[in-house]
């Protein structure tokens, strides 16, 4: 089964249902809940789709949110080795760098962005929702 990592904001734009963003991040969360692929996803991801969910909508509401996403996903390791590994990367963004260390820690397959020019280092596959869409049998 494949590991795909899932960057922060197609987590949000699934639990936040972006206009048109929701619907190919949902079909991706499908794919997971028909055990066709295994998702992962960092706490720092969940931690911000809730922050953004909840502005919007309201604490309870994300919260439920997350709740039922997380039975559909792994967390992701972020422990001091990804953290290390991330502040000495070649990396733009900090935070997009423990994104990456973390999914190479748990031997994601490839990371599922809309922001693949974030990832222009990354050693494993990076693809936006609609690609990878297009490149599975749903």
């Amino acid at each position: 089964m494949k590991r795909v990592f899932l960057d922060t904001n197609i987590v949000i734009d699934f639990l936040g249902e972006r206009e048109n963003f929701y619907e190919p991040a949902a079909k991706i969360i499908t794919l997971a809940d028909n055990k066709k692929i295994k998702l992962f996803v960092s706490a720092i991801s969940m931690a911000t789709a809730y922050y953004i969910v909840a502005k919007y909508e309201n604490k309870r509401a994300a919260l439920e949110k997350i709740r039922k996403f997380k039975v559909l996903c792994e967390i992701s390791s972020m422990d001091n080795e990804v953290f290390d590994k991330a502040l000495h990367s070649q990396f733009n963004d900090f935070e997009d760098a423990l994104q990456y260390y973390s999914a190479v820690e748990c031997s994601c397959d490839l990371i599922i962005t809309r922001n693949e020019k974030d990832f222009t280092t990354a050693l494993i596959p990076v693809m936006n929702p609609k690609n990878y869409l297009h490149t599975i049998r749903m």
